[in-house]
């Protein structure tokens, strides 16, 4: 299964709601990733732009996107993106299917 990284911010209503009532969001979120086929291997509260970030293998895009969106939807998060993510592996199979392709680009010129 393909593996996903998805960060987000949470609302200020979200922060508010965690400080004063302090709960795992990681229990939280594995049946939700679950409910679409999925399986959360990580879930890091973070420093920085984001809040969190998650490690998520999901079966497809779709399956992932529909988690995704459930997220949204809940209204929990004021921003975040989902990057999807290639092992060592399938990088070395894209490595060398650019090989292949770049025999057939022409690049612009000037």
């Amino acid at each position: 299964m393909p593996f996903y990284m998805f960060q987000a911010r949470y609302t200020a209503a979200a922060l508010k709601a965690m400080v004063d009532n302090p709960q795992d969001r990681e229990a939280a979120a594995r049946p939700m990733i679950e409910a679409v086929g999925g399986k959360l291997h990580h879930l890091f509260f973070c420093f920085g732009a984001d809040d969190v970030v998650a490690l998520i293998e999901a079966p497809d895009d779709t399956a992932m996107a529909a988690g995704a969106l459930a997220v949204g939807a809940s209204g929990a998060f004021s921003g975040g993106s989902t990057t999807k993510l290639m092992t060592a592996q399938e990088a070395m199979k894209a490595m060398a299917g650019a090989q292949t392709a770049s025999k057939s680009y022409k690049p612009a010129t000037g």
